[in-house]
């Protein structure tokens, strides 16, 4: 890369931190409102529509039909298991707590990548900030700990373990299949098949007859659809398409802080001490790991 590619390449990353920190805040508040399968699924939709127009009006190339099976394996990957299970976690479990445990995510990027014969091996560097980084994860989500857990929420904590896990294997295929199709019109594709996906799976499951929209459950899908979607969904495809997978993967680190201190503000969920302390030490593993040389 030259070093304007690079500059967009990180810009994008930073824009990954900042605005999926707060997607899970607009998530919680949506989903008490919506079904989560129709409210992700109409969120993507829109969102789809709209990126694809813009890019098509700017003259971006339309992916080509040979593409479109790479773009449904990545797009249904991430977002219609990864984001879809979040969405569906969020309606017990707090935005927080939800953003503590995809921290996990490097832990899977790093280790998928490197059993592939093309992935990046890890360092004892790296490997050292991914233990500081799971520190203070576990300092962020102890106090929880003693908490009594009622079947639902429960229930929400178990599925939310396996999303780093579909989001890590989806990165990881669109890391190691890539397609022709600039990689904004890919992210666009992605999230309106994506839609197409999980609004078929709410009609299946009858949501429609519960879907309803107040003010702030419009808002929360049209901060979702810019936010999340058009500007954080396609910024981590162009980061993904730029840089090492382990590099783009340390969003989640920076996240759970983001959406911690937003629960915390916003809906009063849990700030303490210990928050204050596993923001250092998360922070500190970001640092080790993004110094790493593969």
């Amino acid at each position: 890369m030259n070093r304007q590619e690079t500059i967009k390449a990180y810009a994008a990353w930073g824009a990954v931190c900042l605005f999926w920190g707060t997607t899970y805040l607009a998530i919680r508040i949506g989903v008490q409102r919506v079904p989560p399968a129709l409210f992700a699924g109409v969120r993507f939709i829109i969102a789809g529509v709209l990126f694809l127009a813009y890019l098509r009006w700017r003259g971006y190339p339309m992916p080509k039909r040979q593409e479109l099976l790479h773009m449904a394996i990545v797009g249904i990957s991430l977002l219609v298991m990864a984001n879809g299970l979040v969405v569906w976690a969020e309606q017990w479990v707090p935005s927080g707590l939800t953003a503590v445990i995809i921290a996990t995510l490097p832990f899977w990027s790093a280790g998928l990548d490197s059993i592939l014969p093309s992935g990046e091996r890890l360092t004892l560097r790296k490997v050292l900030g991914i233990l500081i980084g799971f520190a203070g994860v576990i300092i962020l989500f102890a106090p929880d700990m003693g908490e009594s857990f009622d079947k639902a929420y429960l229930k929400g904590v178990i599925v939310l373990v396996f999303v780093p896990f579909f989001w890590s294997a989806g990165s990881i295929y669109s890391k190691h299949h890539p397609i022709q199709c600039p990689p904004l019109v890919a992210a666009g594709t992605q999230t309106l098949i994506a839609g197409l996906v999980l609004t078929a799976i709410g009609t299946a499951f009858g949501e429609w007859s519960e879907f309803t929209l107040d003010g702030k459950g419009m808002a929360a899908i049209a901060y979702l659809i810019v936010f999340g979607s058009i500007v954080g969904y396609s910024s981590f495809i162009y980061a993904l398409s730029k840089l090492p997978i382990t590099t783009v993967s340390m969003y989640a680190y920076i996240n759970p802080v983001i959406a911690v201190i937003l629960g915390w503000l916003i809906l009063d969920e849990r700030l303490d001490w210990s928050v204050a302390t596993a923001t250092t030490v998360v922070l500190l593993g970001v640092a080790l790991v993004k110094s790493a040389k593969a």
